[in-house]
């Protein structure tokens, strides 16, 4: 089994992000997983909406007047999947065991009941260094830093570091440290620039999966689900899939990295050819056709640009025909057409469902 912390001292990078739906794809892959939420904001437990009263504070604190062990609070998200829910209490732990002997060594020794039972225990720390990280680097095998592409998120890793090299020093502590690149957006030139740096800095324990910017995400987090659930056929799922299954590999041994010394150099334009290649692969032509004999203007946006309404979805009028021809991946897509301003479904097309707005979407299938 591997315990993982997920940390970050910067908000906002996708840590609880990766944290929920890292735990839940490995769930579905077969994997026993629990999912730790160690921060006192308690994202991860209100992104899975988990309503508990109890967290760690209940099983560490000497001053809790509801004592209780591991076992009780453990709660089954869905098939394969536990949470360890939290709650603002779990803040006041770093003020009550300040002076303690050993108190960075407090969540080892919760896990250490439990840690038989799970194939991966997935941490998601809180955004500081502090007594709470301390505690969840110090129980794991591996830290894996969500890192978006900014100059910021790079400045943060350094200090994680700092924190990491401490830990095995003074603690004889030594982790697994490696480097995701989350929240990626392959339309900016900036994103590629700042990858190229990331890989100069960070090549020999960078990973190689890339999480890319996905509404689906945030709307999955909204309906509190992980992403592969509310849509798996999303970009957002499919990232979350290839991390899990690159993690499982790099487990096995299959996927480990050569030495420092040995391992070839990638150059940039190398790896921006590679996600060019990736993102165009099975690349089909689409058309969209409507009929509004009378519309000024017409749109056609879904899930497949992430519902987004510019220039590249507007419809060209053929005698009151309006179409439009998109490349477009295999799966199923939700769409609707916006004529003069108003959303409508396709009215030619029987495949269609309620969104959570009340209103009607279109489904099509690219096979």
């Amino acid at each position: 089994m591997k315990i993982i912390s997920i940390a970050n001292q910067k908000g906002g990078c996708g840590k609880t992000t990766t944290a929920i739906n890292l735990a839940a794809t490995l769930s579905l892959i077969g994997k026993k997983t629990l999912l730790i939420d160690l921060d006192p904001q308690a994202h991860a437990t209100l992104g899975l909406n988990i309503d508990d009263q109890n967290s760690l504070y209940n099983v560490i604190s000497k001053l809790t007047p509801r004592k209780l062990k591991i076992d009780n609070i453990i709660k089954k998200v869905d098939g394969n999947f536990d949470i360890v829910p939290s709650n603002i209490l779990v803040g006041t732990l770093e003020q009550e065991l300040a002076d303690e002997i050993g108190r960075e060594l407090k969540l080892v020794e919760v896990i250490n009941t439990i840690k038989d039972r799970y194939d991966f225990i997935l941490i998601d720390c809180p955004p500081s260094l502090g007594f709470l990280t301390v505690n969840s680097i110090r129980a794991s095998d591996e830290v894996m830093i969500p890192v978006e592409t900014s100059r910021f998120s790079m400045q943060g890793v350094d200090h994680l570091m700092d924190i990491i090299n401490l830990i095995r020093d003074r603690l004889n502590h030594p982790v697994t440290c490696r480097v995701l690149v989350t929240m990626f957006d392959s339309r900016l030139r900036h994103s590629f620039s700042m990858l190229a740096k990331m890989k100069e800095k960070f090549d020999s324990i960078l990973i190689s999966t890339i999480i890319h910017v996905n509404v689906k995400l945030k709307e999955a987090a909204v309906m509190g689900e992980p992403v592969i659930k509310y849509d798996k056929y999303c970009r957002g799922s499919k990232d979350y899939f290839s991390l899990a299954k690159e993690l499982i590999l790099f487990e096995k041994g299959t996927a480990a990295q050569p030495a420092a010394e040995e391992q070839p150099s990638v150059s940039l334009s190398q790896r921006m050819r590679e996600l060019v290649k990736e993102e165009t692969q099975e690349i089909l032509k689409t058309s969209f056709v409507v009929q509004a004999p009378a519309a000024q203007s017409v749109y056609v946006t879904g899930s497949f640009n992430d519902w987004s309404l510019d220039e590249t979805c507007r419809m060209t009028n053929d005698n009151g025909a309006w179409k439009i021809s998109m490349d477009l991946k295999p799966g199923v897509y939700k769409y609707q057409f916006i004529i003069d301003g108003k959303w409508q479904e396709d009215p030619q097309n029987t495949m269609k469902e309620r969104n959570s707005f009340g209103d009607i979407n279109s489904l099509i299938e690219i096979k």
